[in-house]
C-alpha cells in the first residue's frame, strides 16, 4: 500500500496534510549457567545464552504474576500511548486547518515525541525502582514512582536524546524506503507496508471506513474520530515501533541511572558495554516477547476465516462485492482490538522487568530470576 508512503512524506518539517483516505471501510524453569558468567566477553551465542534470554522473559512474567501492583505500569503506559494517538491526530488537524510552517511543524512533532517519551522513561524508572529487592518482597509501584522523582533531570535529558534519535531514525527510514523499487519495499525497516495491508483487512477495517464517521460532527466537515483513527492511530504505531527499537538498543540506561546513580554519559556507555556482552540474551528475550504479541495479533486470520475476507479499500478480484461488517462483528472486532492491546502492554511490562533481570545478571553473573538488585 502507498498509504504509509503518503503520510511519511509529511514528517519532519512538512505540513501535516492528511493523506487521501478512500471512502469504504509462568512457571519457574531451571536454566544452564550463562556462557558469559565470570567471563568479560560473554554473550557469545549458543543455545545456553538464548535460553537465558528466554528465561529472563519467563522470570519477568513470574514477577508480574506475583506482584499485580505492577499492572499499574501497564495501564499508565496504555494511557500515555492513547494520549500520543490523540496528539498525533491534533497535529494532523493543525496541519490541515492552519498550514504551519516547516519550523513550527518540527517543533510540534518534537514536542509531542519528547512529552510521550519522557512519560514512558519516567514510568520505566518507576518500574525498575519498584521491583522488590528480595524474592519474598512485594512490589510497590507508586513507591518506585516516588523514588524516580529524584532522577527527573537525568531522565528528561535521556528523553531528549531518544526523541532526537527517533526523529533521525524515522527520517533515514523515509529516505531509504522511498528510494527502493516498489517490488522490494516490503524489506524496509519495520515492514510498515505489510502492517498497513493487514490493517486494511477484517477485523481491523471494521471501523476504518470513513463513511462510518461522517455523521459525527467535526471541524471543517471532518469527523474528529477520523483524525484520531486511522490517522492518529497509524502515526502512534509508527512512533511505537521506532521507539521500541531504541529501547531495545539501550535496555540498561535507565537501570544504570536510577540504581547506580550514574551520570547519563556513564549510563549510556555502560549500557552499550553490557549490551555487547549480552546481546544474544537481549535479542532472545525481545524475540520471545515479540513472538507472543505476534501470535495474538495474527489470530485475526481465524477471525477472518470465520467471517470471510472483507477489504473495503478495493474489490479483488474485479467484480467482488465488499460489504460492511454487521454490528455484531464490529463489536467482536472491538473486543479483539482490546485483547491485542492488553496483551501488548502486559508484554511491555514483562519486558521492562526482564530488562532489569538481564541488567542484574550482566553485572553480577547470576542467571535471571535468581537475585534482584537492591533498591537504593
Amino acid at each position: 500500500m502507498t498509504w504509509v508512503s503518503e503520510i511519511a512524506e509529511h514528517w519532519f518539517g512538512l505540513c501535516r496534510k492528511p493523506p487521501v483516505v478512500h471512502a469504504s471501510q509462568t512457571a519457574s524453569v531451571h536454566l544452564p549457567e550463562p556462557a558469559h558468567a565470570g567471563s568479560p566477553e560473554g554473550g557469545g551465542g549458543g543455545s545456553g545464552t538464548i535460553r537465558w534470554g528466554i528465561g529472563a522473559a519467563l522470570s519477568g512474567t513470574k514477577t508480574l504474576v506475583q506482584n499485580r501492583q505492577l499492572l499499574w505500569f501497564t495501564l499508565l503506559v496504555g494511557l500515555v500511548l492513547a494520549g500520543n494517538t490523540i496528539g498525533q491526530a491534533a497535529l494532523f488537524y493543525i496541519g490541515w486547518a492552519m498550514h504551519p510552517g516547516i519550523i513550527v511543524s518540527y517543533v510540534l512533532d518534537f514536542s509531542l515525541e519528547l512529552a510521550t517519551l519522557f512519560c514512558l522513561v519516567f514510568l520505566l524508572a518507576g518500574l525498575v525502582l519498584s521491583i522488590p529487592s528480595k524474592k519474598e518482597g512485594s512490589a510497590l509501584f507508586f513507591r518506585g514512582i516516588a523514588g524516580a522523582k529524584k532522577y527527573v533531570k537525568a531522565l528528561f535529558v535521556w528523553s531528549v536524546v531518544l526523541a532526537l534519535a527517533g526523529m533521525l531514525l524515522f527520517r533515514i527510514w523515509v529516505y531509504f524506503s522511498s528510494g527502493l523499487p516498489p517490488e522490494i519495499r516490503f524489506l524496509t525497516i519495520f515492514g510498515l507496508g505489510d502492517l498497513t495491508s493487514i490493517l486494511a483487512q477484517f477485523p481491523f477495517n471494521l471501523t476504518l471506513d470513513p463513511n462510518l464517521f461522517t455523521g459525527v460532527p467535526g471541524y471543517g466537515g471532518r469527523s474528529l474520530l477520523l483524525w484520531i483513527y486511522p490517522l492518529g492511530f497509524m502515526w502512534a504505531l509508527i512512533f511505537s515501533a521506532i521507539n521500541l527499537l531504541l529501547f531495545i538498543l539501550t535496555p540498561f540506561v535507565v537501570p544504570s541511572l536510577v540504581l547506580e546513580q550514574k551520570t547519563l554519559r556513564a549510563a549510556v556507555t555502560g549500557s552499550f558495554t553490557l549490551l555487547k556482552k549480552t546481546w544474544v540474551e537481549v535479542a532472545a528475550c525481545a524475540a520471545f516477547l515479540g513472538a507472543v504479541v505476534s501470535g495474538v495479533f495474527l489470530t485475526y486470520l481465524l477471525v477472518q476465516a470465520a467471517h470471510g475476507y472483507n477489504d473495503p479499500w478495493m474489490a479483488w478480484p474485479p467484480g467482488m462485492v465488499t460489504s460492511h461488517p454487521t454490528g455484531t462483528w464490529i463489536a467482536l472486532g472491538l473486543l479483539y482490538y482490546l485483547a491485542v492491546f492488553i496483551v501488548a502492554f502486559v508484554v511491555a511490562t514483562v519486558g521492562g522487568i526482564a530488562a532489569l533481570d538481564l541488567y542484574t545478571s550482566a553485572t553480577t553473573g547470576q542467571k535471571p530470576g535468581s537475585a534482584k538488585t537492591e533498591l537504593p
